[in-house]
């Protein structure tokens, strides 16, 4: 692909080693934007809309490159899961998501300010935890830092504990959508070219 110099807008580490995967080279310039938490939207327009602030805040400063935005949030009935505050809260987000399904959505935005280019999506991977004891849940948070992730866990440490199925991409629940990612990636580069 002969794509634009790359920047991804975020500082989260699970990101740039899910893009390092792509094998392209990029820039990691975290954004300041902050995040919407607008209950009115689907969790699929609330990511999406986190992505593209992400994305447009760094893309202000670098208008030559393209720049990579995108936001992960947890839902289970409605009820939106996002970064714990403390320890208690990663608690009770592990306890009303064990035994159940819940959804990880993840937004991303692609912005090229100089072209005028945009390319906002939203992919959906379906999670269900196993039924955990108290005792389960204290001896995962024990293992890990919950407080940078969406949920209060990461499916890439030791989420084996937690998680009995993922019906849809299993980098969506880390943070990226590769798959999805890299059509899009390819998408743009043909169309580039054209």
């Amino acid at each position: 692909m002969a794509l634009p110099k790359l920047i991804l807008a975020s500082a989260s580490p699970r990101r740039s080693e899910l893009l390092r995967r792509l094998d392209l080279e990029f820039q990691v310039i975290s954004s300041n934007a902050p995040e919407a938490l607008q209950e009115q939207l689907t969790p699929s327009e609330l990511a999406q809309i986190n992505a593209y602030r992400k994305a447009r805040a760094v893309s202000k400063r670098f208008p030559d490159y393209l720049v990579l935005g995108a936001d992960t949030i947890v839902t289970l009935g409605g009820r939106l899961f996002g970064k714990p505050s403390s320890l208690p809260d990663a608690q009770r987000m592990l306890q009303q998501l064990q035994g159940n399904t819940h959804q990880v959505v993840t937004g991303v935005s692609l912005i090229h300010l100089r072209h005028r280019r945009e390319r906002l999506f939203a992919e959906i991977t379906d999670v269900t935890f196993r039924s955990l004891s108290t005792e389960q849940i204290d001896r995962y948070l024990a293992s890990m830092n919950p407080l940078d992730k969406a949920g209060g866990y990461a499916i890439q440490e030791g989420g084996d504990a937690l998680v009995q199925d993922v019906v849809g991409s299993y980098f969506n629940v880390v943070g990226l959508p590769l798959e999805r990612l890299k059509l899009e990636l390819v998408r743009w580069d043909s169309s580039e070219r054209a």
